[in-house]
């Protein structure tokens, strides 16, 4: 006879990956020091997150969309959220996802933040060859804040954008923190990492996009823009063209060399005596004006 396959490989480091060729056990998961635990919470960092292939979703939310849209390996929840969340278990195992059940106390020893639903899925994967036939694009570049990433994100997604775009000096897009914030808006649109700015902006424009940097000093006012799109004026960008929007760091924008590579630079108008919006609200705001003058 042939020995029992492990139900887990190690990989370089140490990180345990489980196998998925071994029927799962029927019972339930109850040492929150295991190692496949472990394993699952060690996906928080991001050098662990890159030599598995695999990140962590957290949330009913974010692991509904991942279960539908992306490469998901494993589910696990509790008995009680497995109640509550009867249509994830059951897309899970429509699609020959396996679904593992644990205590409490291993759920929360996977993410305390996760309300008892965790997936491990595979990194995303996309490129921006993916953005062929694209008119609505939010470029990242050096943001660095996880809640901001996830919310640009998000709002892209809400806005009808075809795709997002994190440079390379952005925060990582597998960050929990990140995958949290898109509320599943991650699942939803093709997201491209670790990318140059000046070959993500090439690529974009050879796209037909026009590229637009949003800065608090840009030339161009949104709203003088909304008035003429579909029929701008040359010299004025139209937004009613395809279009992508480059957004800067949180507390510096972008850099004068940044924003030489787009073909225009655009302002959001303020009204009142606030100082400044914060980057996911301007980025919502320029991504709305988009979608409204491309309607």
């Amino acid at each position: 006879m042939h020995p029992e396959p492990p139900e887990s490989i190690p990989t370089r480091g140490g990180f345990v990956v489980p196998r998925h060729d071994v029927p799962v056990a029927d019972e339930i998961l109850t040492n929150p020091r295991a190692e496949r635990v472990k394993a699952v919470r060690a996906l928080s960092g991001q050098s662990v997150r890159r030599r598995a292939g695999r990140f962590v979703v957290e949330g009913p939310q974010a692991v509904r969309e991942a279960v539908l849209a992306a490469d998901v390996h494993d589910v696990y929840v509790t008995d009680a959220s497995a109640g509550r969340y009867p249509e994830i278990v059951e897309a899970a195992h429509e699609r020959g996802i396996r679904v593992h059940t644990g205590t409490v106390e291993v759920l929360d020893a996977m993410s305390p933040d996760a309300q008892q639903v965790v997936a491990v899925a595979s990194l995303l994967a996309h490129t921006l060859a993916d953005l062929a036939g694209a008119r609505l694009v939010a470029v990242l570049a050096h943001v660095r804040d996880p809640g901001n990433a996830g919310t640009v994100i998000r709002a892209a997604d809400a806005a009808g954008a075809d795709a997002a775009v994190l440079t390379a000096e952005s925060v990582d897009v597998h960050n929990p923190k990140v995958v949290r914030s898109t509320a599943g808006s991650l699942f939803h649109l093709p997201v491209v990492t670790g990318t140059d700015l000046r070959s993500t902006v090439e690529a974009l424009r050879a796209a037909g996009l026009t590229v637009l940097a949003a800065d608090g000093a840009g030339e161009h006012d949104l709203d003088d823009l909304l008035d003429v799109a579909g029929g701008a004026p040359d010299g004025l960008p139209d937004l009613a063209r395809p279009t992508a929007w480059v957004f800067g760091n949180e507390a510096w924008g972008l850099s004068d060399e940044d924003r030489l590579l787009a073909d225009a630079v655009v302002r959001v108008p303020i009204r009142g005596r606030a100082e400044s919006l914060n980057l996911a609200t301007a980025a919502t705001v320029c991504l709305y004006a988009s979608a409204r003058a491309q309607r």
